[in-house]
């Protein structure tokens, strides 16, 4: 069964993008378990701070969780038609020290969904993970693109997925995604 580990890239309590978490783990596929991880208690990443004291205890469990998945997940606001910093922060962490990038990233199967406000969805936030990603050595799955566009609709109050057409769109990324890293598996 591929283990896979979700992580939203949002702080925020009503997150449209951990909501959309929360509807990925019920669309996956038979067999596919996700795990699903927050940039909580990340603190920003500072050279001094690590040199001082080491690798934040919050960074080296989901290194860990990370490194032994099967897949990772990253479904990423859009903040300023980019990245969002918390969660670029988080990443930076993630890849130190350099020696355990091989470790966490090195040909991990990843895909990148996302949920906005906005009409386009994540679309420039999604392609400026690209190089991100490219640079950590992942193996990006780009067999399918999820781009929620008009989250404040898709989602109710709760958090709920109440949008059919975004559920089977949905449903469709995660088939194609577990497919990829079943492939990858082998």
């Amino acid at each position: 069964m591929p283990k896979v580990v979700g992580i939203s890239g949002s702080l925020r309590k009503g997150s449209f993008n951990t909501s959309l978490l929360r509807a990925a783990v019920e669309a996956a596929p038979a067999g596919m378990s996700i795990d699903q991880r927050t940039i909580h208690g990340i603190p920003l990443y500072d050279g001094d701070l690590e040199a001082e004291s080491g690798i934040p205890v919050p960074v080296r469990d989901l290194k860990d969780q990370i490194a032994a998945a099967d897949a990772l997940l990253l479904v990423t606001p859009e903040y300023n038609n980019g990245i969002p910093g918390p969660f670029k922060n988080a990443i930076d962490w993630l890849s130190r020290p350099p020696k355990d990038i091989p470790r966490v990233f090195a040909n991990k199967p990843v895909a990148v969904m996302g949920a906005s406000p906005g009409r386009a969805g994540t679309v420039l936030s999604q392609n400026a993970w690209l190089p991100v990603l490219k640079t950590l050595g992942t193996c990006l799955w780009s067999g399918g693109r999820l781009m929620v566009g008009g989250a404040s609709k898709v989602f109710d109050a709760s958090g709920n997925l109440v949008d059919d057409e975004v559920r089977e769109q949905l449903k469709k990324f995660m088939t194609g995604f577990g497919e990829f890293v079943a492939r990858a598996s082998r």
